[in-house]
């Protein structure tokens, strides 16, 4: 039998991730069945559960790729940027399952599994430290307000990032997004 490369390997799990994400957000958690999941990969459980331990290994997979995207993002340009990619997706396809998805079933989860929200705390507590240093970096390079503290700034865009996704989840259309999104830029700016 031939061996398989790690490069084969790691390129099959970025696979697996990917379709397990689209299932995840088009069925939630309960409803991406293991034959739903393997429908959607086109791979047997085996070759599945190879990568993963278990459906919810796959999952916390999953969200945890699409919360270090995120961390990179705000780390390079921002939360407004990881926002604004958002909007344009949704305005791209109309549609935001994949990555809302993951992001509807965290948070879900995060109010019923108390065992998921302490695994999960890390990756949230990432995603605020990578927003605070770039809120402390502009700062630092006087492109950000200073009469309001870091940590407030920090949980007025984590708000308007919420506010965002409960909209978009409601299937209401993005409409004027984008310039909500200058004007919450511009509230952060120095004047």
């Amino acid at each position: 039998m031939p061996r398989v490369s790690q490069d084969q390997l790691e390129a099959r799990r970025h696979e697996i991730l990917a379709a397990a994400r689209g299932c995840f957000a088009r069925y939630g958690y309960e409803g991406a069945t293991v034959r739903r999941l393997e429908e959607a990969t086109g791979l047997s459980r085996g070759a599945i559960f190879h990568h993963f331990r278990d459906k919810d290994s796959l999952f916390l997979a999953v969200a945890e790729d699409d919360a270090a995207a995120m961390v990179e993002t705000v780390a390079r340009n921002g939360l407004v940027q990881v926002m604004r990619d958002l909007l344009e997706r949704a305005g791209a396809s109309g549609d935001t399952a994949g990555w809302l998805g993951t992001q509807l079933e965290v948070s879900r989860r995060l109010r019923t599994d108390p065992e998921f929200a302490q695994r999960w705390s890390e990756r949230a507590a990432a995603v605020e430290a990578a927003t605070r240093e770039r809120l402390q970096r502009q700062r630092d390079a006087r492109v950000l307000r200073d009469d309001v503290p870091v940590d407030v700034l920090t949980q007025f865009l984590e708000l308007a990032y919420d506010g965002l996704v409960l909209h978009l989840a409601t299937g209401r259309p993005p409409g004027e997004l984008g310039r909500v999104l200058d004007v919450v830029e511009e509230a952060v700016r120095r004047p």
